[in-house]
């Protein structure tokens, strides 16, 4: 492990907890300072389900992204267990960020997570993300409306996106972190198991194919991950449906649809992991997996 013993340089290390409404960005500011994707990213809401870290390097520092979940009104079991663990998330870190769509606003639902962090008195930095969407008067009103009703730690405005402004955001991370070893090899950069990557890529190309509501009504799991004699990876990929209307418009007229997705998913994954992926994806029907307490253990969610 690569750290800087030097007294006069001394390596940091910590956990950035990055909280927020659905769709705000939170995976696109993971995936823009690790320099790969480690999270997936739509522009559907609630496309993140699960705690994913995202780790980089900063000078002499270690900052290992929490990515969490959207937090919304839950209404579903699934619901519940995601927005749960998205507070789990920020419970164990050293800094909190709210993350904020600046398009959107101070809307009901940043306003639900400002009381709860009230509540909590925890210490939190604002980020008003896509903020090359948004005119500067607005954004300049934002602000002030934000840090009048709670007192952030810091302000930083942004575009993950179009990386604008991002530097002086992680420095700030970086020189605020505690004094640590790295946590993590230099070179790594999540702390996802490579199939479950692969499945949550998968799941990504489904909701960018897939009519508006199906994505959110499967879920997407590893059932082999196998590396060949020649060095390239065979994976097996099982994507859980509800019923078998939803199956058919998975796999489309004679297998059209699940081909485009996995041939797309492929060529990312080939991309992102630089090896031969031969990727294999099957659909299953199973009513209410969403009450299966085995569907939730895989991805670390927590059934109850």
């Amino acid at each position: 492990m690569n750290s800087v013993t030097d007294n006069n340089n001394p390596t940091r290390a910590g956990y950035v907890a990055l909280i927020g409404a659905p769709n705000a960005g939170k995976s696109t500011i993971t995936n823009n300072f690790v320099g790969s994707k480690v999270s997936i990213v739509s522009p559907k809401v609630q496309t993140t389900r699960t705690v994913v870290r995202g780790i980089g390097i900063y000078e002499n520092t270690q900052i290992i992204f929490v990515d969490t979940p959207g937090i919304f009104k839950p209404k579903r079991r699934l619901d519940k267990a995601m927005v749960k663990s998205a507070w789990g998330g920020a419970g164990d870190a050293d800094i909190i960020v709210l993350v904020v769509d600046a398009k959107r606003g101070y809307d009901d639902e940043t306003q639900s997570i400002v009381a709860k962090l009230r509540k909590k008195k925890a210490e939190v930095i604002l980020v008003l993300n896509k903020i090359d969407l948004v005119k500067g008067e607005k954004l300049l009103e934002l602000s002030a409306k934000m840090n009048a009703d709670f007192d952030f730690k810091a302000t930083f405005m942004i575009s993950a996106l179009k990386d604008k402004h991002t530097e002086d955001f992680y420095k700030y991370i970086a020189n605020n972190l505690p004094q640590n070893p790295w946590y993590y090899m230099e070179d790594q950069i999540s702390d996802m198991p490579l199939k479950l990557l692969v499945a949550e890529v998968v799941r990504e190309k489904l909701f960018l194919f897939l009519q508006q509501e199906l994505p959110y009504a499967l879920t997407v799991e590893p059932e082999l991950w196998e590396r060949k004699d020649d060095g390239s990876v065979r994976a097996e990929m099982t994507i859980y449906v509800e019923r078998d209307s939803q199956k058919q418009i998975v796999l489309g007229k004679g297998g059209s649809m699940i081909k485009k997705i996995g041939q797309t998913a492929r060529k990312e994954l080939e991309e992102l992991l630089e090896e031969r992926i031969h990727l294999f994806l099957f659909v299953k029907v199973r009513e209410k997996w969403g009450d299966d307490p085995s569907r939730y253990s895989i991805w670390g969610l927590d059934f109850e």
